[in-house]
């Protein structure tokens, strides 16, 4: 064990744990006063939720065994994941602490679909959807990529989670609100609380520089790399935003900035330890634009209620920096990569990086429909009108974030 690099992931684990709270208040500021606490209230029950699942199935089923579909039960209930490094992960890290960084990003996975079906889903079921999407669609997922299975075989790579994490809640979220519906007119309204949204996306901001910095696993120059990195992207994803932002709409919102911040941060994520500097500042400019498209414009076009852009941002911004990776990968930067199509390594690393990317829709589609049609036979997925009009805050938790509304 080495105690630096054991440090350096301690710390990251925190940081990204903190990004769900953060997420919770960034996303409860968004939503109507009268909604701001079961909006909060998903990001903040990911925490418990995921946990359980992950202890007693999902870590398993995401890094055990050698399967190219799933996991083993081999650490069914963190069975032999102990303080002890486990080599096949990592030669300087305890294996437990990897298990507990990883589930933060499981958490902070179930907490950005939350987004996508804000202000209409029952919270009973939306808490049963949650175990379920863990066991059956994350999983998966993450053992494709991370845990040794086929994706991971064919030679793609995701440094941090752009397929794991954000194409995969991205698109499962865009599903889920597509069988919920649109939520009645008259409460699709403006953000009801900015500040509060800018403090969630300061802490978001925050926590995301260790869920890049600590997915090397060792304190080195890819850690670092990977810092700067997010550094860099995260600020064009900004300028990407707002050029756009400004010559449409000769504005430029807070809401905005940190949506373009959202945009960098998704985009860089599953390149920041594989691309140099310029990289990031082309992936992350393009990406803020792409997703301001996807959300002021082919939204509009195609009259889908994403609520509070989960699809938009993370979705969009995910398949955006997967594909980017196979462009601008470098065998100069990370000796541990081939060279990216942009740099002389041919279309092979941009071909399974696409077929990463269409798997993990797929996948994410099929299964996140079956799972809500399976729970939508035992109960009702979406709210009443009657329901709606009233708040769920009060309706499901009986409580009020104020004394009047906004």
């Amino acid at each position: 064990m080495n105690a630096s690099d054991t440090l350096l992931l301690m710390f990251c684990t925190l940081l990204v744990w903190i990004m769900t709270p953060g997420l919770a208040l960034f996303y409860g500021g968004l939503v109507q006063s009268k909604n701001v606490l079961t909006t909060a209230m998903h990001s903040m029950s990911a925490i418990m939720v995921v946990t359980l699942t992950w202890i007693i199935l999902g870590f398993s089923l995401s890094f055990g065994g050698s399967h190219t579909l799933i996991g083993d039960l081999s650490f069914f209930m963190l069975n032999d994941v102990n303080f002890d490094v486990h080599k096949d992960f990592s030669e300087t890290v305890p294996f437990s602490l990897i298990m507990l960084f990883q589930l933060t990003f499981c958490t902070i996975a179930v907490s950005i679909l939350t987004g996508s079906v804000a202000e209409r889903m029952k919270f009973i079921p939306f808490l049963i959807f949650m175990v379920l999407w863990v066991v059956f669609v994350y999983s998966p997922v993450a053992h494709w990529v991370w845990g040794g299975g086929w994706i991971h075989q064919l030679g793609a790579i995701d440094y941090a989670g752009g397929t794991v994490v954000h194409i995969s809640s991205g698109v499962s979220g865009l599903v889920l609100a597509l069988m919920l519906g649109s939520r009645n007119k008259q409460n699709m309204k403006p953000p009801h609380n900015l500040m509060t949204t800018l403090i969630g996306g300061i802490l978001i901001w925050f926590g995301w520089f260790g869920f890049n910095a600590g997915s090397s696993l060792s304190l080195n120059e890819i850690s670092l790399l990977s810092l700067v990195n997010t550094f860099i992207a995260s600020n064009c994803g900004v300028l990407g935003w707002v050029i756009l932002e400004y010559v449409t709409k000769q504005k430029v919102t807070l809401i905005g900035t940190l949506s373009g911040m959202l945009a960098g941060l998704v985009t860089i994520t599953p390149a920041a330890g594989y691309v140099s500097y310029t990289s990031s500042i082309i992936l992350g400019i393009v990406g803020g634009m792409a997703c301001y498209y996807v959300i002021t414009h082919l939204k509009i076009l195609l009259n889908y209620d994403d609520a509070l852009d989960a699809f938009g941002l993370h979705g969009v911004g995910g398949i955006i920096g997967a594909i980017g990776t196979g462009l601008f990968q470098q065998h100069s930067v990370n000796g541990d990569i081939v060279d990216g199509l942009l740099f002389g390594g041919g279309f092979y690393p941009v071909f399974v990086q696409v077929v990463a990317v269409v798997a993990t829709i797929a996948f994410s589609v099929v299964m996140t429909f079956l799972i809500a049609t399976l729970i939508g036979r035992f109960t009702q997925l979406r709210t009443s009108k009657h329901e709606e009009s009233k708040g769920l805050d009060h309706v499901f938790h009986g409580e009020h974030a104020y004394n009047y509304e906004v």
